[in-house]
């Protein structure tokens, strides 16, 4: 099930932490629309979403290097297959892969299925870098969880860049990552 498009936050009270991403927006003057879901917990899912709202839904993956001192969210395409060998050498990094869930409720307070841009709001001694596929810029609008996986909200790309992330210490490093045909390939 999936309700139709509302604008800004909800009117019945949420979980601490989806009420927390609502007031921060909020406070930044960031408009946005919002649907709210049953779990979407797969990418298929997710492309239902994003057909009602009608925008992309992206992949946003917590990882970590191989020991586990260094930690990115990476936000791509859904589109796009994740190897870890592309992004690595981009980002100057040792071996990437996904960070456990206890890492993810520790550095952005979030569970598996909610990971999101917005928890970089819990990131507050940025031990989170924050990498952004290029294909993400060419878009209008980004579309992610509000640190919940049963809502999706809606904002613009120029207010992630301009009032969220300045307002979160946080810079995007921007990576190539090709897509399925062009690993195929290589």
């Amino acid at each position: 099930m999936i309700s139709e498009i509302f604008k800004g936050r909800p009117n019945d009270k949420r979980e601490a932490r989806e009420e927390r991403c609502y007031n921060f927006l909020d406070n930044l003057g960031i408009d946005y629309d919002r649907v709210d879901h049953d779990p979407a917990d797969t990418m298929e899912k997710c492309a239902e979403i994003g057909k009602k709202l009608g925008t992309e839904i992206k992949k946003n993956l917590f990882l970590c290097n191989t020991q586990k001192t260094k930690f990115y969210l990476l936000v791509m395409p859904a589109d796009k297959v994740f190897k870890t060998k592309y992004l690595s050498k981009q980002i100057n990094s040792a071996r990437l892969s996904f960070a456990s869930a206890d890492d993810m409720l520790k550095y952005l307070d979030l569970y598996p299925g909610a990971c999101s841009i917005l928890g970089l709001i819990n990131d507050t001694e940025n031990e989170v870098k924050l990498i952004i596929d290029k294909d993400i810029l060419s878009k209008n609008e980004i579309s992610c969880h509000p640190c919940k996986s049963t809502s999706t909200i809606r904002f613009s790309i120029k207010d992630m860049f301009e009032k969220f992330l300045p307002a979160v210490n946080h810079e995007a490093t921007i990576v190539d990552l090709p897509n399925e045909a062009v690993c195929e390939k290589i």
